[in-house]
């Protein structure tokens, strides 16, 4: 980290996300493109997504307001049979999850159904966009050992293109930018980004990864960062759909940090079709012992 010239989160006066930043603003419509936001959870449940009574939590409040200076419409729900409806309506369907999202929950919300979960895999391999935050790589666990990587993964891990193992202490940990994707290659001239941040530990990554930020663990503390940098936000294509993930999300004040914010719209605007990027493969050649768990 010292090494690398950082941009520090504690200087957010360069980054402005008062519209969709550099020019990737959804195209004069008369029906504006729409994101699903689910934000269901069936293992633990993140400050950011909880609800107090009918108010929406802080993320959906974040994603709606990020939605409407970008000129996209963000709809927010809890109940898991949307996936067995019409998903046409949606360009975008965007996950903070966790757990086995078809078991019951302790806010009982709706689950998904078992042809809700294959509907949605359905729906973007035929050309949805998906993104996903944080512990959207918590839900639909491998079968196996949580330490070790697998050979077969679940379809929704397939999709998503790696899978979460545990986590450490909140510390200040940098990531190495790896990419011209938009958002994350249009920070400036610095090599890498820091936050404090909850850090996931991941395994079991698609090998058509195009890796856009890279997790540096050589200044970590905790026995699960103690392995070679790997994935930390990436982007693949899924048959005809695009797919966009990020680690980051655990924190409030990581989800109005511009920073955070022009990371994500970056990933929405490719998402959504409104802008071109190159996601060919490269998790070999940034990160070639990802899937080595330890050192």
């Amino acid at each position: 980290m010292k090494r690398r010239e950082m941009l520090k989160t504690a200087s957010l006066a360069a980054i402005s996300v008062s519209a969709f930043p550099f020019g990737w603003a959804a195209a004069e419509e008369e029906k504006k493109q729409k994101v699903l936001y689910f934000t269901r959870s069936a293992g633990f449940e993140h400050s950011v997504v909880h609800r107090e009574g009918d108010q929406l939590s802080h993320s959906e409040k974040v994603l709606t307001e990020m939605g409407q200076r970008a000129g996209f419409e963000v709809e927010c729900t809890k109940d898991g049979r949307v996936f067995d409806g019409d998903l046409g309506p949606y360009d975008v369907i965007a996950f903070y999850t966790s757990g086995d999202l078809t078991k019951p929950d302790q806010g009982n919300t709706p689950p998904m159904t078992p042809g809700g979960k294959q509907k949605l895999l359905d729906a973007i391999a035929a050309g949805k966009g998906f993104v996903a935050f944080h512990a959207a790589n918590d839900s639909f666990h491998s079968k196996g050992p949580a330490n070790e990587t697998q050979t077969e993964v679940d379809p929704y891990i397939a999709m998503l293109g790696g899978e979460f193992i545990t986590h450490g202490a909140q510390q200040e940990a940098s990531l190495i930018i790896v990419s011209r994707f938009p958002g994350a290659g249009d920070l400036g001239c610095a090599e890498g980004i820091s936050f404090t941040e909850e850090w996931y530990a991941l395994k079991n990554f698609a090998k058509d990864l195009h890796v856009i930020l890279v997790q540096e663990t050589q200044y970590m503390q905790g026995d699960c960062y103690q392995r070679p940098d790997f994935p930390s936000t990436w982007a693949r294509r899924h048959g005809k759909g695009r797919v966009f993930y990020t680690s980051l999300g655990h924190r409030e004040d990581i989800w109005t940090n511009p920073y955070f914010q022009t990371i994500v719209l970056g990933g929405f605007a490719w998402t959504l079709g409104n802008v071109e990027a190159d996601v060919t493969p490269n998790i070999d050649k940034v990160t070639p012992q990802a899937n080595q768990l330890k050192n």
